[in-house]
């Protein structure tokens, strides 16, 4: 039984071509993985820190620079940037009966790789709470 042998002079360089056309694509897509968990963890957190700061704001005896302090924090916790929290009521008293927090997130701002992509692009989350009467 006669078997063929492979001359290796004709396959040289045959790894590093298939590396070159397929490599591209690969970091494309691990990059892209990569900014999209970003963003989503970006939402995710937004969606969090509205939720805890309305929490604060319907306790009694809160202000509303209370509230936006602990949707800071949280949001700093991501380095997101350029983010903008509004608390509605801008005073909150004690007959106030709804807080809402509203989260803005500037997509383009927060893109590691790619924010060219993402220009115009907000994530935007609101969390609106009852107060409990004092009584």
């Amino acid at each position: 039984m006669k078997f063929k042998h492979f001359r290796r002079r004709e396959r040289t360089g045959a790894v590093a071509v298939e590396f070159a056309l397929t490599a591209g694509i690969l970091f494309l897509v691990v990059i892209t993985c990569l900014e999209f968990c970003r963003l989503n963890m970006i939402r995710h957190t937004a969606d969090n820190a509205a939720y805890e700061a309305a929490r604060r704001g319907i306790c009694f005896g809160t202000s509303a620079s209370e509230v936006t302090q602990t949707a800071q924090s949280i949001m700093a916790s991501v380095s997101a940037r350029g983010t903008q929290i509004d608390v509605d009521p801008a005073v909150i008293e004690d007959d106030t009966e709804t807080v809402t927090v509203t989260i803005s997130v500037p997509l383009d701002q927060n893109g590691i790789v790619a924010p060219k992509f993402l220009a115009g692009k907000t994530f935007t989350t609101e969390v609106t709470m009852n107060r409990d009467a004092l009584n």
